[in-house]
């Protein structure tokens, strides 16, 4: 006689339901995280403004706005940007914000992000 092998029924609609529940969480958390490149777009436009070194807060702000309004960015404001010149004159760019997703019930994401054109140079 041969034995058999593969899954069992119950088994199947576990594999399935852990499957279903990881999609929907992914499907959740990808508006954030595709947020999160856009904001890491916008810096990175900015960095590589090739006036970016002598540019004023007001320029930096105004460029960010921009992009914002175009890639549709809801969870960053200009207020959130940080600007910062070092001793030898080098500006950086940088922002940090968390979001919180829902994800059922009473259970959220909590999701950090940090862009910086200090990582674009």
């Amino acid at each position: 006689m041969k034995k058999q092998r593969g899954m069992t029924f119950l088994g199947l609609v576990f594999t399935i339901a852990i499957a279903v529940f990881l999609v929907v969480i992914a499907m959740k958390l990808a508006p954030s995280y595709i947020e999160y490149f856009s904001v890491k777009k916008a810096i990175t436009k900015i960095a590589h403004d090739p006036s970016f070194s002598s540019m004023s807060k007001a320029d930096m702000i105004s460029s960010f706005q921009k992009s914002a309004t175009i890639d549709d960015i809801r969870s960053v404001d200009s207020k959130d940007l940080v600007f910062l010149r070092d001793e030898n004159g080098k500006t950086a760019l940088s922002v940090e914000y968390q979001v919180v997703v829902p994800l059922f019930s009473n259970v959220s994401a909590l999701l950090d992000f940090e862009a910086s054109t200090d990582n674009v140079r």
